[in-house]
């Protein structure tokens, strides 16, 4: 599978990541098939470029951006904003029940 992600390089405690179209099963900054943009987070305001062109043709063909890869590309418009996993019904029950439990504590305290 392919994935669109960051690859990082730089000197320690300076990083600068490259936007690289790569086998999911290829490490972080390892062989990769296109390089397609760079992120550089130490400018100021962040510096994010992405050759759109490439970035479509590769989401096309079945890549898939990792979470901030998804952010940064739907900040640029190049793809809708991300949306999450609907929850599951026994997460959603926990969350009533932790705000039942939350309003009923404070009622008992006035």
């Amino acid at each position: 599978m392919l994935k669109i992600r960051l690859a990082r390089h730089g000197r320690k405690g300076r990083p600068f990541y490259r936007v690289v179209v790569q086998d999911s099963r290829n490490a972080r900054d390892g062989r990769f098939v296109e390089r397609v943009g760079h992120y550089d987070p130490l400018t100021d305001p962040a510096t994010f470029e992405v050759d759109a062109e490439r970035v479509k043709h590769w989401l096309s063909h079945g890549a898939q951006p990792t979470e901030t890869v998804h952010r940064f590309l739907a900040k640029e418009g190049l793809i809708e904003p991300f949306q999450p996993k609907p929850r599951s019904k026994r997460a959603e029950a926990k969350k009533a029940a932790a705000a039942a439990a939350a309003a009923a504590s404070a009622a008992s305290d006035e």
